[in-house]
């Protein structure tokens, strides 16, 4: 075929879904190992038995369910994209069978293991420890997904709002918290990064890199080595863990599973329910004393 598939359908995602970069990435590499896996064929050509082969192949592998699930959704997206456009009169993945995709716990931090975090990230005055502190504040604050936070322009929060503009997944916009003492290392760090030779950057955590911002690798290694500093285990900790710290305390101390679907950006509820399952005492004490079925009668 004189038009690449592959790239016609990430193209299609970008225009057509707003796909991010990183989605974007994910199918690729999917793609690219799902072509491999066939000699002597094409797309145009392959068959319902060659997907449940690769499939198969993945799981030999050694891959979780999970990334099974989500190879084999990209190959069924794909593929149904080539019958749309023609490229194909059939679709060979539609009937294909994947394996459950199991939702596994999230692995999230206690009240003391983010205070202890937080008191790590302050020790200092010079401008990373404020980037730093302002970093873990802020996505403890908000919730934010890492690549929001590290991309997130210097002009959502120049003003120090108590609701900052994110653009998520998608491209949607959605607001976020900001709590008092995420504006609180806002206003120590801002002057900083201003005076820096980074001062001009339109966006808040500049860098060097060819982003123009922190990358989230970079990232990860400051949190790790701020859970050492704190004397947690770095393995524990992530920027992920962070996000669900935020999501989990809210909820145990009452929030609405909605609200924090909205705070979170999650676009099916279903998502955000997962959270349900990490706290089961809590959330039992809370109904107990909520739910007006639960009073004793007088």
């Amino acid at each position: 075929m004189a038009i690449d598939p592959v790239g016609a359908f990430l193209n299609h995602l970008a225009a057509e879904r707003g796909a991010a970069l990183n989605t974007l990435d994910a199918y690729r590499r999917d793609l690219a190992e799902y072509e491999k896996s066939f000699s002597g064929l094409d797309f145009t050509t392959v068959t319902r038995s060659h997907i449940e082969s690769h499939i198969a192949d993945l799981d030999a592998a050694g891959f979780a369910a999970a990334t099974r699930a989500r190879h084999l959704s990209a190959i069924r997206q794909f593929h149904a994209f080539l019958f749309a456009e023609g490229w194909r009169n059939d679709d060979p993945a539609a009937p294909v069978k994947g394996p459950r995709k199991t939702r596994s716990l999230p692995r999230t931090l206690s009240v003391d293991d983010v205070s202890a975090l937080l008191a790590a990230a302050r020790k200092g005055d010079d401008l990373k420890s404020l980037r730093n502190t302002c970093l873990i504040e802020m996505l403890y604050a908000s919730g934010l997904r890492i690549s929001e936070l590290v991309s997130l322009p210097v002009a959502a929060v120049r003003r120090f709002p108590k609701m900052m503009t994110v653009r998520g997944k998608g491209g949607k916009d959605r607001l976020a918290p900001l709590s008092d003492r995420a504006r609180q290392a806002l206003a120590a760090y801002l002057p900083e990064r201003d005076r820096s030779p980074f001062g001009k950057s339109a966006f808040l955590y500049p860098s060097r890199g060819a982003s123009g911002h922190l990358t989230r690798t970079r990232f990860f290694q400051i949190l790790r080595a701020m859970a050492v500093e704190a004397g947690l285990d770095a393995k524990t900790v992530s920027p992920h863990t962070l996000r669900h710290a935020f999501a989990t305390h809210l909820l145990a101390n009452g929030a609405d599973l909605r609200v924090i679907q909205t705070l979170l950006g999650h676009s099916d509820i279903a998502t955000t329910e997962i959270y349900t399952h990490v706290m089961p005492d809590d959330l039992a004490d809370l109904v107990f004393v909520k739910h007006p079925l639960a009073r004793p009668k007088s």
